[in-house]
């Protein structure tokens, strides 16, 4: 086929000259000379053409003009015409050439398993299109743009932003200079001379990852451009293929992976280290907010960027709990709120996604992934950490939950078996409240007492202070604000600072000075009451506090703590039981007082408080004098009436703080914490005065009393109590009130 066109030009040559030969005039013979004319200029050009005409005419048997016109006319003409199919001709061969290596570049693309290996490859693979050229990708870095791999050696590896690349990467679609001599922005590489320029963005989900740079010594045919950015559009197809790929394989693996660990932190711990090897990163923590600061459930990376915890509003992972937005930044040095730990290590970049938390305003975990290298964040890889955070979020809401049933379930098991001391029970009871109830910072735990609500454990206030106020049933219902039908129910309430005055609403139930220094309402931000109820009456009320932020708490906090309620209630009115078996297993029927067997437990308390702290403690036994008299004469009833009004008296003398123990018979005992010789002889002064003011029926009543205080007497319990009994028994003999060592009156 190639030949047919010159054999025919050389067969009408030959009919023109047979023509000629057999003596026909011009008329005959420059038709066929026109043919071969034009076939020649048609396939060779104009110049060609002219030449042939200039020959033939000479051949002519005579000259004429017209006929030289003719032919000159007839090779013009011819060239335009081939020359349009030249065009044709070319544009189709370039076209096939540029489908061809598509068809063949799209063949092997999907061969390749990641991005990386798909970009380094396409300039070998798109060598056949840069004959006269060299071509290029280039990636994004944060000073510009980075020469991945070239099919040519080149002196330039790295450059600006602002050239034509840039341009491209900026605006995400190909940008085509015919003449990079009237670009101002062309960035040449001194050994490679260039005429045109095309650069091509390689998307991957919509977003530009990389630049194909093409550069040719000729200007490139129209259908060379299209064809390479039909290509270019097929690059990217395929990358965004193999990100998708990529996303499900991580997420599918990640799945797999977690199925091995069971508890919140192995799980948080797995997750972690999968993700960060999968994205080629160095560090890593899974924060959990627990109240005013995050604590790791996991942490993976170098030592020198461990933190024991994060203070309320310090790292950037705080400003994912405040926003429940991701944060990606390239650019960690630069950020306001990053831990100065960080800071002070270089980190570079950071990747911090809040971890979804069902039914709560703030999030309640964060995963932060981090790189001491610089980098940026893909669309690819944020889609991937967003699902992945999910997936992780619910998995640790589950085992959350779990763990939560479990943790109640076991303390209040141990605290059955145990059947520790109330006082520290309460404690425990709060501190697991505070640990499972989302949002909670600090707490206290109110106690129906004798008609009181009174203060029995707190964190984060001043037990001592608060102890000495009470509140009334209608007063607590002010506080609690929902109405006596709901606080029978056992709902919760979440108080917001936002949106009512914490300390106000105190105030109306409390001395505000108490409040405001024990009690911190001024910087209470969410308040959490929860009332336990039991048979009709509200036994308690939990207060779980946050000092920091308004929205801690959330529906997945009120759940919780409604979870708390049945079983503390029955707890509590198990352990109100308790405690009053125990106290009239302690108490004196007859007078109130606490017995012998309470005073054994209390002095032995009391006395190692008083090595512990350095304070003296002093310790009466009292003896009544002209009872038995009264009793022989009077009758049991009215000794029994003499004994209660020795207690009521003896009461109402004591201090804040002493305790009055019914001995045994007309035997008392006072203990006396933090009371010297001296304080405690004026005490037994009083005693003294008001037991000889009881007269019933003409008969008065005496005490002798014995007196012993430590360190003086001595430093344990039996040396102590054989001191003053002795000494009670020898004021008896002498006939006197009270003795002690250097006391006798």
């Amino acid at each position: 086929m190639a030949y047919f066109y010159p054999l025919m030009a050389l067969l009408t040559l030959a009919v023109g000259q047979m023509v000629s030969l057999w003596g026909y005039g011009t008329a005959y013979i420059v038709p066929w000379y026109m043919f071969t004319v034009a076939i020649l200029a048609s396939l060779y050009g104009l110049l060609w053409g002219v030449l042939v005409a200039l020959v033939l005419a000479l051949l002519l048997p005579s000259a004429e003009i017209v006929a030289g016109v003719v032919l000159f006319l007839s090779a013009w003409l011819a060239h335009g015409v081939g020359e349009s199919l030249r065009r044709a001709h070319r544009r189709a061969k370039a076209l096939a050439k540029s489908q061809r290596l598509l068809a063949e570049s799209l063949k092997n693309l999907s061969q390749a398993s990641s991005r990386e290996e798909i970009l380094k490859s396409l300039p070998a693979r798109l060598s056949p299109l840069t004959e006269q050229g060299h071509l290029g990708v280039w990636l994004p870095v944060r000073e510009g743009f980075r020469l991945l791999k070239a099919n040519v050696p080149m002196k330039l590896v790295q450059i600006p932003a602002s050239g034509v690349i840039g341009r491209a990467f900026r605006q995400g679609r190909p940008v085509y200079i015919p003449d990079v001599r009237k670009e101002p922005g062309y960035i040449p590489d001194p050994d490679i001379p260039t005429r045109s320029e095309l650069a091509l963005p390689l998307l991957e989900k919509g977003e530009v990852v990389a630049v194909l740079n093409l550069e040719s010594r000729r200007l490139l045919l129209p259908e060379e451009v299209e064809g390479l950015i039909r290509l270019a559009q097929a690059i990217s197809g395929e990358l965004t293929r193999l990100a998708d790929f990529w996303i499900q394989r991580t997420l599918t693996d990640l799945g797999l992976r977690l199925q091995a660990f069971r508890g919140m932190g192995e799980v948080a711990q797995g997750a972690l280290a999968y993700l960060l090897q999968a994205l080629g990163l160095e560090a890593g923590a899974v924060w959990e907010v627990q109240g005013g600061r995050m604590v790791p459930l996991a942490y993976q990376g170098p030592e020198v960027l461990r933190l024991p915890e994060l203070p309320y509003g310090q790292g950037l992972a705080w400003r994912v709990y405040q926003s429940g937005e991701p944060f990606y930044t390239s650019r960690y040095l630069e950020e306001e709120g990053g831990a100065p730990a960080h800071r002070a290590q270089g980190l570079s970049a950071l990747a911090a996604l809040p971890l979804p938390s069902l039914g709560a305003l703030r999030t309640r975990r964060v995963l932060v992934l981090a790189s001491l290298a610089p980098r940026s964040w893909t669309r690819t890889e944020r889609e991937a950490l967003g699902l992945s955070a999910r997936f992780l979020g619910l998995a640790l809401e589950g085992l959350a939950e779990k763990a939560r049933h479990q943790a109640v379930g076991e303390l209040f098991l141990a605290l059955g078996e145990a059947q520790p001391e109330l006082e520290g029970l309460y404690g425990r009871l709060l501190e697991a409240a505070l640990r499972w109830v989302s949002g909670s910072e600090v707490g206290s735990l109110l106690i129906l007492q004798e008609g009181h609500y009174r203060y029995k454990a707190v964190r984060g206030y001043d037990l001592v202070a608060l102890q000495k106020v009470y509140f009334t049933p209608e007063e607590m219902l002010k506080w609690y604000a929902q109405g006596p039908d709901r606080a029978l129910r056992g709902e919760p309430r979440i108080l917001k600072g936002v949106e009512a005055p914490v300390a106000e609403i105190s105030y109306q139930t409390a001395p505000r000075e108490v409040m405001d220094s024990a009690g911190r309402v001024q910087e209470i931000q969410a308040n959490l009451c929860l009332p336990i109820p039991y048979q009709g009456r509200v036994l308690a009320y939990l207060n779980l506090d946050n000092l920091h932020d308004p929205q801690a708490f959330g529906e997945d906090s009120l759940e919780a703590a409604h979870f708390f309620a049945p079983p503390l209630a029955v707890f509590l009115h198990e352990a109100d039981a308790r405690k009053r078996l125990e106290t009239a297993a302690l108490t004196d029927p007859l007078t109130g007082l606490l017995n012998r067997r309470a005073f054994e437990r209390l002095f032995q308390e009391e006395l190692s408080r008083a090595r512990r702290y350095n304070h003296p403690l002093s310790i009466f036994i009292l003896d009544l004098t002209g009872f038995k008299a009264l009793n022989d004469r009077l009758g049991h009833v009215q000794g029994d009436r003499a004994l209660i009004q020795v207690g009521r008296v003896l009461q109402e003398e004591s201090r804040e703080g002493d305790k009055i123990f019914r001995w045994g018979g007309d035997e008392f005992a006072v203990l006396l914490p933090h009371t010297s010789r001296r304080g405690a002889v004026q005490v037994a002064l009083r005693y003294i005065q008001a037991i000889q003011a009881i007269c019933l029926e003409g008969f008065s009543l005496g005490v002798n009393i014995g007196l012993a205080t430590y360190p003086e007497d001595g430093d344990d319990p039996d040396t102590l109590l054989s001191r003053a009994d002795t000494r009670m028994y020898r004021a008896k003999a002498l006939g006197i009130s009270i003795l002690g060592e250097g006391v006798a009156e």
